[in-house]
């Protein structure tokens, strides 16, 4: 028996006294990310919301299997925004429907969640009609035209089946109830709200396709909600994707349980809390790239030089290498050897322990 076939369905319950502390936690440490987060100049503040926007986008794809270029995304949100970064480059059609559909719920988080909201957000993951090579409704409740909504793993014939959703018939009755309570002035704390609203929304599956990146949009605009902001320094979507085995597990054991949904509220407190932990660590990063750059602002660096130190401190992965510099900078070897001799007299790069032709450097910063 799944969840949604209990009698006394969809009324659900946890213990309050059992996650208190989680809850108490998870607001303290919200609280002084915030504080953190408006203590830094505009232009950090700026930063590091836009990574952590960016980050939502591609892990909440990932999550799904569906791998997003984290430059179109990071290019995409920025031009929405209004923000001035260097570097933009064009978005795919695809990239611009995850990115316009996220927005809307982090920034618009005020805004009434209606049924034609909802499907202009699946429109925007589906632009094309199609999921994968697959022509899908889109825009509008599934219909269950090739049978049961299941979750399901493993290859063809040996299939397991992880849960079933409510049938389509049921769809209109269940997302108008769904969307009745998230509109109504809420009487318990947000974060179990944001929580609810999660395991309700994926728990229904009422599309086609993209059940759990709109869940989790769901659930990431009743957090800006509670927080009563747009900006956000944590990302929800990335720390399930680092968790996303116990995610499924949780989510699973849940919706073949009772409706006493405590486990899943305490693993999704204590997902956010790590969520929040790592945005700690992230914003000490935003500060210390802004110290950095405030070092140089007397001393401009060259194009080049700005557009790939401004990468390496994002996300590159690896060493730096003088070949590497050229194929980031776009330039030839001998450019990218005389860009890297002024950053080390600049104080700006060193040279890695070695040397030879694996010859390394790194970005010094406070």
């Amino acid at each position: 028996m799944y969840i949604w076939q209990q009698a006394n369905w969809p009324k659900f319950i946890w213990d309050d006294v059992a996650l208190s502390s989680l809850v108490a936690h998870a607001n303290k440490e919200q609280g002084r990310l915030k504080g953190k987060l408006e203590a830094m100049g505009f232009k950090t503040q700026d930063e590091a919301v836009l990574h952590t926007l960016t980050q939502d986008v591609v892990q909440s794809s990932d999550i799904e299997g569906e791998k997003l270029s984290s430059e179109q995304v990071k290019s995409s949100v920025a031009r929405r925004l209004g923000m001035d970064i260097a570097g933009l480059v064009p978005a795919d059609r695809n990239v611009e429907g995850v990115v316009e559909m996220m927005l809307d719920a982090t920034q618009n988080y005020g805004l009434t969640l209606t049924n034609e909201r909802l499907f202009g957000w699946h429109a925007s993951l589906f632009p094309t009609g199609r999921s994968g090579m697959h022509v899908i409704t889109v825009g509008n409740w599934r219909d269950d035209s090739d049978g049961p909504m299941q979750v399901v793993s493993g290859p063809v014939g040996r299939e397991r089946v992880h849960y079933q959703a409510p049938p389509a018939e049921q769809m209109s009755v269940e997302m108008a109830r769904f969307l009745k309570w998230i509109n109504q002035p809420i009487t318990h704390d947000l974060l179990l709200a944001s929580g609810l609203a999660h395991f309700w929304f994926v728990s229904l599956h009422p599309f086609e396709d993209g059940n759990g990146r709109i869940a989790r949009a769901v659930a990431d605009m009743m957090l800006a909600r509670g927080e009563d902001s747009p900006q956000r320094a944590y990302s929800m979507s990335a720390q399930i994707r680092e968790e996303r085995d116990d995610y499924y597990t949780m989510l699973e054991r849940t919706q073949k349980s009772s409706m006493d949904i405590t486990s899943w509220q305490e693993w999704f407190l204590g997902c956010l809390g790590r969520a929040v932990e790592s945005a700690h660590k992230s914003l000490a990063g935003a500060l210390q790239k802004a110290r950095f750059w405030e070092r140089y602002a007397k001393e401009p660096l060259n194009e080049r030089q700005i557009n790939v130190l401004n990468r390496i401190m994002d996300n590159f992965e690896g060493k730096l290498t003088s070949s590497k510099w050229a194929k980031l900078a776009k330039c030839s070897q001998d450019s990218a050897g005389r860009d890297i001799k002024d950053l080390i007299e600049r104080g700006a790069l060193s040279k890695d322990p070695g040397g030879g032709r694996s010859t390394s450097y790194s970005v010094v910063l406070d």
